[in-house]
């Protein structure tokens, strides 16, 4: 099987550890810069160059893209579905859980427990949306941000103010978030792989810091998930199309309290963690994957219905 792993840098662990794992179960495997592709659009014949030549084909795509080329790696990897190849993690649900407002919103549809959040553009109503997420300490984040990146916490109520009215000033949607004091800078991250949790592990903070990022210093160790907390990871995952997701959850007192779903989990950390060979996981999963995507294809040819995945990336994420 011929596999493209989209990262900027081969060289990465998770990425290195997904080209070793594929390797080993002798599949071919390729590194390609999402930014290093030319996107081809005209009637009916999508395609894609790199370096001025025509895009080899590729049995299965496992896209690694990062927040910074979000826009444009996204537009890579809708172009590969255009063009019939299947892809873990399509464009729209990489999307749909790399915004933090929108994704909690379908969560918390879905009846799933989510910290209580405000999105507020103007000043006028933030002391209301202090008293809704139950006042300071609360946290305020970048809607789109990872790793911790843009994500603070108030002590004060003019603290508040004062970020969000900066970043406000500065263009940036911004979200206010319940402090789920319980937590004491703990979470727990699940990797959800085709539907089932195959790693799981508890991140504590370092003294004196809220978030319980690895690289924020955080020390993680393997843990056994309860089953109200797997399957609120693996419903979560599923609300939002992925195949594979890290999903980070506070531990309540009323139980699992999902905070955040990450399209491209780091593996390092679970793996060191946990003991688990994550990278395999995936590999395997892309194998099925793959079968599956052609047996449906096989299927609607028979049929003599159109194949889908063109249909799909064209729908709209309503």
């Amino acid at each position: 099987m011929k596999i493209l792993i989209l990262s900027r840098n081969a060289t990465l662990y998770s990425t290195s550890r997904i080209v070793l794992s594929a390797r080993a179960r002798g599949h071919h495997v390729t590194v390609i810069d999402p930014l290093d592709f030319q996107i081809v659009v005209t009637r009916g014949k999508p395609s894609l160059f790199v370096g001025g030549s025509k895009a080899a084909r590729f049995d299965v795509v496992v896209p690694r893209i990062g927040a910074s080329i979000t826009g444009y790696g996204l537009a890579v990897v809708l172009q590969f579905e255009l063009m019939g190849v299947p892809v873990l993690n399509s464009a729209v649900s990489i999307a749909r859980s790399r915004d933090k407002l929108r994704a909690l919103q379908l969560l918390s549809e879905a009846r799933i427990d989510v910290p209580t959040t405000v999105c507020a553009r103007n000043p006028a109503g933030l002391q209301r949306a202090l008293e809704l997420v139950r006042g300071c300490p609360a946290i305020v984040k970048l809607q789109q941000g990872t790793q911790g990146i843009g994500t603070m916490i108030a002590d004060t109520s003019q603290s508040a103010h004062a970020l969000l009215e900066t970043f406000w000033a500065m263009g940036q949607d911004i979200v206010l978030q319940e402090y789920v004091k319980e937590s004491k800078g703990r979470d727990v991250r699940a990797i959800v792989v085709g539907g089932t949790v195959i790693a799981a592990m508890r991140r504590v903070a370092k003294r004196g810091e809220f978030r319980a990022n690895l690289h924020r210093g955080a020390r993680g160790s393997g843990v056994r998930l309860p089953r109200s907390y797997e399957a609120a990871a693996i419903r979560a995952a599923a609300l939002m199309g992925l195949e594979v997701a890290g999903v980070d959850m506070l531990e309540g007192k009323r139980g699992p309290r999902l905070l955040e779903i990450n399209s491209s989990p780091g593996l390092e950390g679970i793996e060191r963690a946990s003991g688990t060979d994550v990278a395999a996981a995936i590999v395997a999963h892309a194998e099925k994957f793959v079968r599956s995507h052609a047996s449906a294809k096989r299927s609607r040819d028979r049929r003599g219905h159109p194949t889908t995945d063109a249909a799909r990336a064209r729908r709209t994420d309503g």
